[in-house]
């Protein structure tokens, strides 16, 4: 490898110069199974219909810490970029390209962060990376199919950090133990079709969504849980596509999203969900996707681990938080312990993508001081992620008689 690897500088740029927008990879794994062969981990690389990932592996001995990411980014999008998005340049101490800091950048930190360790001499346990290059579209082909590859070939870790820019504000304010669930549902009314001068010969499907659509959103879902702010439903879109003034449609349709905590499930808000809608529409069509429960991994043990080597390398005592959107971090929690820790994500997904070339610096040594904390020591396997635990499954204002059993993990 031709690039100092204790450095993260190079290795971002080589990354950030591929351009690997979703499902194309450009050569960005085959970058970083380079520079991982180098610091001697077995590479396996792993292809999933259009998917590139890879696992790599350094040593066999436990306890095993795993730091999961994404070489995949999002597109560069129509606002005007003032640098080469896949330039990966550098000016006034910033590095700038789609990915600096979402999350190459992250990635390029942890090597380094390995790297140093290594200069200092083996460390004990074992070290792995599971990179996807499908994090930002569906998350079919990627951390999912890795993980069933791992515990196949029993390559599961003890604990594992997932890289995503989890800081607000300052580098290591805050740490993410856990993600609130996501639900999709798009809900179509139907009626009957008729004169607006004859209602009474028509079922006007408007009404019908409008009453439902107040029934949904009339009260709060829940105030919130030790660890999880309330949860929120939003309706996205109210749609008739009607341009008569004298029509009463057959059909209306709307779109909500409910983003929930641990008071729920998937499973009892689909039900509660079906069970309104029964109140104010004698026929409609409900179409639910999950794409991830609410989890959560108790403070202790590894998580402690790396809240004190956070503090101690950055100076900032960091929050433990489970908000914003959902990560790769909610199929890793069905396996074992997880959290996040990353850069500051202030400028993720915009144009100019950037990062302080001191702060991914930083960050190598946060990681590295992480890493020696989590190997010194086995985290307890009792403080597993949890899954939303059945308290109240279904919300206070929900008609449904009682909580649906929870589903099956959602692999979407």
């Amino acid at each position: 490898m031709s690039v100092p690897l204790t450095d993260p500088l190079p290795l971002a740029q080589a990354l950030i110069r591929c351009a690997s927008v979703t499902p194309e990879d450009a050569g960005a794994q085959g970058v970083l199974a380079e520079a991982l062969e180098h610091l001697g981990f077995t590479v396996t690389r792993l292809r999933y219909g259009a998917i590139e990932n890879l696992f790599a592996r350094l040593g066999d001995a436990s306890p095993h810490i795993c730091f999961a990411g994404h070489t995949d980014v999002v597109p560069v999008g129509a606002a005007q970029w003032h640098h080469d998005p896949f330039g990966a340049e550098v000016h006034d101490g910033v590095l700038y390209g789609r990915g600096a800091c979402d999350m190459k950048g992250g990635i390029a930190a942890f090597v380094a962060a390995v790297a140093q360790l290594l200069s200092a001499g083996k460390p004990g346990g074992s070290i792995s990376l599971l990179i996807t290059g499908d994090e930002e579209a569906d998350a079919i082909d990627g951390t999912v199919r890795v993980l069933a590859w791992m515990a196949e070939h029993h390559q599961i870790p003890d604990f594992c950090l997932v890289g995503e820019p989890t800081c607000p504000v300052r580098l290591g304010d805050m740490i993410k133990i856990g993600r609130r669930g996501s639900l999709n549902a798009r809900l179509t009314v139907h009626g009957t079709q008729g004169h607006v001068a004859y209602p009474q010969r028509a079922d006007n499907p408007v009404h019908r969504l409008m009453r439902a659509a107040c029934a949904l959103t009339a009260a709060p879902l829940d105030a919130g849980t030790e660890w999880f702010e309330p949860s929120s439903l939003q309706f996205t879109s109210l749609d008739v596509g009607n341009p008569a003034t004298n029509v009463i449609p057959a059909a209306a349709r709307g779109a909500l999203n409910i983003r929930f905590n641990d008071r729920h499930t998937g499973a009892s808000l689909s039900a509660w969900l079906r069970a309104v809608l029964a109140q104010h529409a004698e026929r409609f069509d409900l179409d639910i996707s999950i794409s991830g429960e609410s989890f959560v991994t108790q403070p202790g043990g590894a998580v402690e681990a790396l809240r004190r080597a956070v503090a101690a390398a950055s100076g900032i005592a960091p929050k433990l938080d489970t908000g914003g959107g959902t990560s790769d971090a909610r199929f890793i929690a069905r396996y074992c312990p997880v959290a996040e820790f990353g850069l500051v994500g202030s400028s993720m997904h915009q144009a100019d993508e950037r990062v302080p070339v001191a702060e991914l610096r930083a960050l190598a040594g946060i990681y590295r001081a992480a890493l020696a904390a989590l190997l010194a020591a086995s985290p307890d396997p009792s403080l597993a992620a949890s899954p939303a635990p059945s308290l109240a499954a279904s919300p206070a204002a929900s008609p449904a008689a009682s909580p649906a059993p929870s589903p099956a993990p959602s692999t979407q």
